[in-house]
C-alpha cells in the first residue's frame, strides 16, 4: 500500500468517526423534544416583533405565517376589531364562511367554530384583554374537525398574540406619558424667564446693538429648542447647549450677580437622556443661586459604565426633612418659590426612573444655608433608548 493511499484511507476513518461522534453528541445533546421547543421559541419570537408594533394590516402579514406554524393549521387569519381580516397565511383559502365566523367571535367576544362543507372547519378566537376589551380576532382553518389539541394551539396562539398586542399598547402608552411630561416641561418654561429676556434684549437695544443682537439668537434658538418637535430623548451635547443659551441670558440680565462654572468631559457629550432633564435642575438653581451667593456648577463626568450630572448652586437651601420624606415638590413652600418652579423635579426624577430604572433618579443634597446640589446618574447605554 503506497504512503498516499494510506494517508487516504486515514482521513476517511478520521471522517467517518467523526461524523459517528457528531451524531451521538447530537443526540444526546439535543433531542427531537428539545428541538421543537427550541422551533417554536424562535417562531414565537419572530411573530412577537411585528405585533409589538400594534395591530396593523402590515403587522398582521408579517406575524401571520409565524402564528399560523405555532398553531399547526392549514390556514391563518388575522382580523381587527371591526371583525375585518387584516392578513391571511396558508394553503387554506380564505373564504366568506371565514369571514362570517370573524365577525360573530369579535362581536360577540367569545371563540367559535363552524364546520362546512367537506370537514372544512374554521376555529376562531377572540384577542381579547385583561379588562375585556376585543383588539381583533384569529381565525385557524383545518380540514376535519379539530380535536382537544388543536383547539387548545388555536387558544394559547391567540393569548400569546393578545399578550404582545397588550405590550405594544402598554409602549404606545409609555410613549404618550413620556410626550405629555415633555409637554408640561415646556408649559413650565417660566413665562417670567421669556417676558424679562425680551426686556433684557430691549435694554440692549440702544446702548450695545451687537449683543442684542446675540441675544436675540440665543433665545431664538433656546425657543426653537425647547419646543422641538422631536422625540423623548437627546443627547447631553445638544442640552448643554441649550443651557448655555439659557444663561447667557440670565447673565445679561443679572450681570455679575450671577456666576457659572462648567466642568464637561468631552467623553460624555453623546450620552443619551431624557428631553430637557437638565432644563429644570438649572432654572432651579439659578432661583436658589441669587438668593445666595449667586455661583452657579454644573459637572458632568465620566463614572465607568454612567455618567454623573451635577447641578450646584451656594442658594439658601432647605430642609432635608423635606426630601426625605420623598415630596420632591415640597420643597416650593421651604424655598419660598412658586410650586410651579420645582413641579419638573419630581418630572424629571420619574422620567429617569421610567427610561433607565429605579437606581437612576435625582439625588437631591441639600441643607439650611448650604445650598443645593441636584444629581443624576445616566448609564452610557441602554438598549432601545436612542436620540
Amino acid at each position: 500500500m503506497t504512503a498516499s493511499l494510506v494517508a487516504t484511507v486515514s482521513a476517511v476513518v478520521v471522517a467517518a468517526i467523526g461524523i459517528l461522534v457528531w451524531r451521538r453528541t447530537q443526540r444526546v445533546v439535543t433531542t427531537p423534544a428539545q428541538r421543537a421547543v427550541h422551533q417554536a421559541l424562535h417562531t414565537a419570537s419572530l411573530a412577537a416583533v411585528p405585533l409589538r408594533r400594534g395591530l396593523t394590516a402590515e403587522a398582521a402579514r408579517e406575524a401571520a405565517p409565524h402564528l399560523r406554524a405555532l398553531a399547526g393549521a392549514e390556514g391563518l387569519g388575522i382580523a381587527g376589531p371591526d371583525g375585518q381580516l387584516l392578513a391571511w397565511d396558508g394553503t387554506a383559502a380564505e373564504d366568506e364562511a371565514v369571514a362570517e365566523v370573524v365577525r360573530r367571535a369579535v362581536a360577540s367576544g367569545r371563540g367559535d367554530l363552524h364546520v362546512g362543507p367537506g370537514e372544512r372547519a374554521v376555529l376562531v378566537q377572540p384577542l381579547s384583554g385583561e379588562d375585556g376589551s376585543v383588539a381583533g380576532a384569529l381565525a385557524v382553518v383545518t380540514h376535519g374537525r379539530p380535536g382537544p389539541g388543536m383547539v387548545g394551539a388555536a387558544a394559547e396562539v391567540a393569548r400569546y398574540a393578545c399578550g404582545q398586542l397588550e405590550l405594544a399598547e402598554l409602549d404606545a402608552s409609555r410613549a404618550r406619558l413620556d410626550r405629555a411630561e415633555v409637554r408640561a416641561l415646556r408649559a413650565q418654561i417660566s413665562p417670567h424667564f421669556i417676558y424679562n429676556a425680551l426686556n433684557t434684549i430691549a435694554s440692549f437695544v440702544r446702548t450695545d446693538p451687537d449683543r442684542a443682537r446675540e441675544l436675540i439668537l440665543d433665545f431664538a434658538d433656546f425657543t426653537r429648542y425647547s419646543f422641538r418637535a422631536a422625540g423623548e430623548f437627546t443627547v447631553l451635547a445638544d442640552e448643554l447647549r441649550n443651557i448655555e443659551r439659557y444663561l447667557a441670558l440670565e447673565q445679561a440680565r443679572f450681570g455679575e450677580a450671577l456666576r457659572v462654572r462648567l466642568r464637561i468631559a468631552p467623553e460624555v457629550l453623546g450620552v443619551v437622556l431624557p428631553f430637557l432633564a437638565l432644563q429644570p435642575l438649572v432654572e432651579n438653581a439659578v432661583r436658589h443661586g441669587l438668593r445666595g451667593g449667586g455661583r452657579i456648577e454644573i459637572v458632568a463626568q465620566d463614572a465607568g459604565t454612567d455618567t454623573v450630572i451635577s447641578i450646584e448652586d451656594d442658594g439658601a437651601g432647605m430642609d432635608p426633612e423635606l426630601l426625605r420624606s420623598g415630596a420632591l415638590d415640597a420643597v416650593a413652600s421651604e424655598s419660598g418659590q412658586p410650586e410651579s418652579a420645582h413641579v419638573g423635579l419630581a418630572n424629571v426624577d420619574d422620567r429617569l426612573r421610567a427610561a433607565f430604572g429605579n437606581d437612576y433618579g435625582l439625588v437631591v443634597e441639600t441643607a439650611p444655608g448650604a445650598g443645593t446640589k441636584v444629581s443624576m446618574r445616566v448609564p452610557k447605554f441602554r438598549a432601545g433608548i436612542r436620540a
